[in-house]
């Protein structure tokens, strides 16, 4: 199927260009523009309107703080899977049991990236590398941390599915890209303790927002999508 013709500025062109940015520029964003955005994100449904998402912004210092403690312990498992074992997803993000076609799918799009950058599965210290890049938040000048009361229901995780596409879908439509991050998840315990979140606080995923390196190699990578023959089904 061809992908649907666009008007830029439109809500079309914001979801067929919005994708996973892997390297940004330095350039800063303005905190009433970031401010606005989180203010559109607010306006997506949620069951019985619990609006049960909460964003932290880290810039600067505070983004570094926290970019050097986590890169300093992933490092450390490099050396040492056992550290492994004292950082766990604050949720199961991803199945305990992979099965087709979603296992296909992922390896399609973790050995694409790599191969795209010219890494394989052989040059571990380059895979460590670049999945620490993650945890740099790409440069990117601005990394967002969404958490969720524990108190919540699984049916909150839909909710704030819809929030962060709005977010992204919103930050796209004035010029900035992002990149949704499930990788911070494994060290939850770290980045609430940094955010100085509450007990009754869960991170639900990270996001790295700014302008698009558009000179960098990575961000050429865009994940194939299923047709829409594969996804709808007529009843």
């Amino acid at each position: 199927m061809s992908q649907p013709k666009f008007v830029p500025g439109s809500l079309d062109h914001a979801i067929f260009t919005r994708k996973s940015v892997r390297a940004f520029t330095n350039k800063p964003v303005p905190k009433e523009l970031l401010k606005a955005i989180v203010e559109s994100a607010c306006r997506a449904p949620s069951g019985t309107n619990t609006q049960p998402w909460r964003v932290y912004a880290l810039e600067g210092d505070a983004k570094n703080g926290l970019v050097n403690e986590v890169c300093k312990i992933h490092d450390a498992m490099a050396k040492d899977p056992e550290i492994a074992k004292e950082y766990t997803d604050s949720y199961d993000y991803y199945p305990q049991k992979w099965i087709s076609p979603f296992i296909d799918r992922r390896r399609q799009n973790g050995w694409s990236l790599y191969g795209l950058l010219g890494i394989d599965k052989t040059q571990r210290d380059k895979m460590h590398e670049q999945q620490q890049r993650n945890f740099k938040f790409f440069d990117a000048p601005v990394g967002l941390v969404f958490t969720l009361n524990t108190v919540m229901g699984r049916g909150s995780l839909l909710d704030y599915g819809m929030f962060i596409q709005t977010l992204m879908l919103a930050a796209r439509g004035v010029g900035l890209s992002t990149c949704p991050q499930a990788a911070w998840l494994a060290f939850s315990k770290i980045v609430l303790s940094h955010i100085k979140a509450g007990p009754d606080e869960m991170l639900v995923c990270a996001m790295s927002l700014g302008y698009e390196d558009e000179t960098a190699l990575v961000n050429t990578f865009e994940t194939p999508r299923e047709g829409v023959d594969t996804v709808l089904s007529w009843v």
